[in-house]
């Protein structure tokens, strides 16, 4: 004896009843607070060099003659806002995807990292616009 396949029911949707609209849901501007400001204004000073892991030499030249090498920031959250930062003020938008994708784990959002970057930017034409005066 055969068995007739079981009817699975099919979610019934009526074209003619609009979806539901929330008014007044807009999500809040995206901020920074005066702690992460002042890490990226530190960052306009801080080189390329600062955010490589030294090499074995290097680390072995810097025992022999006693060079220190920057101390990273105590906060792992904001290391990460840091090295974001010191990419954005030498290669602007051009930020390693593996940056980006840290910069998003340490808990910052996309509209952060615009503002951030805008904010880089517009310094960036303020300081030129001030040396060619």
């Amino acid at each position: 004896m055969a068995s007739l396949p079981l009817s699975v029911p099919q979610p019934q949707f009526n074209a003619f009843q609009p979806t539901p609209v929330i008014v007044g849901t807009a999500s809040a501007p995206a901020r920074l607070s005066a702690l992460e400001w002042s890490v990226v204004a530190m960052a306009e000073r801080d080189g390329i060099s600062s955010i490589r892991e030294p090499g074995r030499f290097i680390t072995a030249l810097g025992s022999l003659f006693g060079l220190r090498r920057t101390n990273r920031l105590a906060n792992e959250r904001l290391e990460v806002l840091r090295r974001i930062a010191i990419l954005a003020w030498h290669h602007r938008w051009n930020v390693p995807k593996s940056e980006l994708a840290s910069f998003f784990e340490a808990g910052f959002s996309a509209d952060q990292y615009e503002l951030l970057q805008n904010s880089i930017g517009q310094a960036r034409l303020a300081r030129r616009r001030r040396t060619v005066r």
